[in-house]
């Protein structure tokens, strides 16, 4: 990570916006060119992010997903600024729309097939991404799906194994809300969509009822 000094960090945070906040301070900015300034900080003391840094996580899982074809943000550098003790990644944002943000009934039909096949994709190429929601998935202004946000994604060699592959669909559907985008009127498209696509080839009809039950 390259170091920066507390003036070159506010020159290049000046006449930003803050997107996300917490009780601990600034966590996502927007920078007055359009491009992103995420900050990290260490939750503990003694932790793993003492000899990996978040941000570095960050920075590498964008270059994992890049190096398996897979649309996602661009990286622009890594920081550590000392004076506020925080790590920051300069990226250029995946432009889109997010899953969640799209509403027209027509529009999702479609998207339930394809995002059916995007998970599978994923799962085919070893990710197992823990936020793996509607809000994280950006359908890009070129028309292909990726994700965003993806500090809590690991990128593995293999494709995952079937005990994943469940575990991440229970990621998926937590939310009330996006299993009613997913599955709503009892549509099973989302869930053939993706069982067409995985490798190894898995039931569509039992898939569904582990996951709904």
């Amino acid at each position: 990570m390259t170091p920066l000094s507390d003036d070159q960090y506010r020159s290049l945070r000046a006449d930003a916006e803050v997107i996300e906040a917490d009780g601990h301070g600034e966590k996502v900015l927007r920078l007055a060119d359009g491009t992103f300034l995420k900050l990290f900080r260490r939750k503990r003391l003694i932790s793993s992010a003492l000899l990996y840094p978040y941000a570095k996580r960050f920075a590498d899982n964008i270059e994992a997903l890049k190096h398996r074809g897979i649309a996602c943000p661009s990286v622009i550098g890594v920081y550590r600024v000392a004076t506020i003790h925080r790590d920051l990644v300069h990226y250029r944002p995946l432009l889109g729309r997010t899953l969640r943000q799209i509403n027209d009934p027509t529009e999702r039909i479609e998207l339930r097939a394809r995002f059916g096949a995007f998970v599978a994709e994923l799962h085919n190429k070893g990710i197992y991404f823990r936020s793996l929601h509607l809000g994280n998935v950006v359908l890009g202004s070129d028309g292909a799906l990726g994700l965003i946000d993806i500090a809590d994604l690991t990128a593995g060699r293999r494709s995952l194994s079937k005990r994943k592959r469940l575990r991440n669909f229970r990621h998926i559907f937590r939310y009330p809300s996006d299993q009613e985008w997913l599955t709503g009127n009892g549509d099973t498209v989302f869930f053939n969509s993706y069982a067409l696509t995985a490798k190894p080839a898995i039931d569509s009809s039992q898939l569904a009822q582990v996951i709904l039950g």
